[in-house]
């Protein structure tokens, strides 16, 4: 079965006023639209344009916990280990501003700290709670825009060091030379569990106020970023203009932010239009800027490390962040066949895929012959399918339904084999 589903931007103050609307050819409401959520998440599931189709049900939650058999499929339905549930969570995601350093637990830790929090008494909308359901939230990005900018687990120390001179020689350069901040910096980047240290320290100091050694540091990191600019206008080689030019755009998000300076120890990351980033449990990450498709475990489990006026609790996130210093995760697909290619990441929950076909492609049957290219791809239990550009006719084992630029679609798992008929793109989450 095929089911319309559709929803509203949630309004983030992050969110890019233009930039969703321009993909679906819709005309801007004026308001930050930051994410287009598509599933079964109770913060803001989908809602069904046809509820005839099923039985009455309104969104595709209620649906879903209704008639779990018919909406999920017999796999998802056995495999729960609780109230059958969709896994996943596909959105569209446009960053105007920087979100807030991040990063998420493993599935043990979620099960363990929502069991402790619900025992603690504290409610599950609480701004002070880590744990809002005991689910990990591995996710990946697909770059729609030229470039996504975004910043994603800690640097090799070689590299820290680096920027860090580059730091010093800013510093030694100006009128003003200040190197009593970087040595407090350099000190503690110096021990067994330097990354850890560093962070708990940043954190801890950098929150307490506008007094203290952190401070003058994000203070002093900033006016050294600002300094480069004019250096860089005379003719300086600067060796990471890319990072100064981050601490820079972070310091007017959130001036003062100890996530000023956690920026320069991770690796600062632009995608291509195309490129993906797979972010596992326990890597650091912020989006910066840039339009794009993000698929999730169906999870609201955030463990915020700066850049936000949102609660952090230090000790919670030390234990959840990987302070392995490991290459960019960048995810390559797997191409199951011409024009479809595979995001498969190490999880059980989701998986991506790209649809795309360009009128007069190679394809078969009639529609190749007609120059309407045609692409295939099995499931092997539930999709939501959105169409980002052009149209295609969707067709499976039991019907078929066009779907257009902007619009989207549920998929049950017994259609089975999907043709896609058309040109354009179609992104497709679904379950490994």
């Amino acid at each position: 079965m095929f089911v319309g589903i559709a929803n509203s931007p949630r309004n983030y103050a992050w969110g890019s006023t233009t930039a969703i609307a321009a993909l679906f050819g819709h005309s801007p409401t004026g308001n930050p639209e930051a994410e287009l959520w598509l599933g079964a998440h109770p913060g803001s599931p989908s809602v069904i344009l046809d509820p005839e189709l099923v039985g009455g049900y309104a969104t595709l939650a209620e649906w879903i916990a209704a008639a779990p058999e018919a909406a999920l499929g017999t796999g998802l339905t056995e495999a729960s280990d609780g109230a059958p549930r969709l896994p996943f969570l596909l959105k569209i995601l446009a960053a105007a501003s920087p979100l807030s350093l991040q990063a998420h637990p493993t599935m043990e830790r979620a099960r363990s700290g929502f069991a402790l929090e619900n025992e603690a008494g504290i409610p599950v909308d609480a701004a002070d709670r880590n744990y809002r359901d005991p689910f990990h939230k591995p996710e990946i990005i697909f770059a729609l825009s030229e470039t996504f900018e975004a910043l994603c687990g800690f640097r090799e120390p070689v590299q820290i060091r680096r920027i860090l001179g580059e730091l010093r020689a800013l510093d030694a350069a100006s009128d003003d030379p200040q190197p009593g901040a970087l040595d407090a910096l350099e000190q503690r980047l110096l021990g067994p569990e330097a990354l850890r240290d560093t962070v708990d320290w940043l954190l801890r100091d950098g929150r307490g106020g506008d007094s203290g050694e952190v401070a003058w540091l994000v203070e002093r990191v900033v006016a050294l970023a600002e300094s480069a600019v004019d250096l860089a206008a005379g003719g300086a080689i600067l060796e990471f203009p890319l990072e100064l030019d981050t601490v820079r755009t972070l310091a007017v998000a959130y001036p003062g932010d100890p996530g000023i300076v956690i920026s320069l120890l991770t690796n600062r990351v632009s995608l291509r239009r195309g490129e993906v980033l797979f972010l596992p449990a326990g890597n650091i990450h912020a989006y910066l800027s840039g339009l794009g498709v993000e698929l999730m475990a169906a999870s609201d489990n955030v463990l915020r490390g700066g850049l936000t006026p949102k609660h952090i609790d230090v000790d919670e996130l030390l234990d959840v962040l990987d302070f392995s210093s490991l290459p960019v995760p960048y995810l390559a697909p797997v191409s199951t066949a011409p024009g479809v290619d595979e995001y498969r990441p190490a999880v059980d929950d989701f998986a991506l895929v790209h649809v795309s076909a360009q009128t007069g492609t190679a394809g078969a049957g009639e529609a190749a012959a007609a120059g309407v290219p045609m692409r295939q791809l099995t499931l092997t239990g539930p999709g939501i399918a959105i169409c980002t550009a052009g149209g295609f006719l969707v067709a499976g084992a039991t019907s078929s339904v066009t779907l257009r630029r902007g619009e989207s679609i549920y998929i049950t798992a017994d259609e089975g084999t999907l043709t896609f008929a058309g040109a354009g793109d179609v992104f497709v989450a679904t379950t490994p």
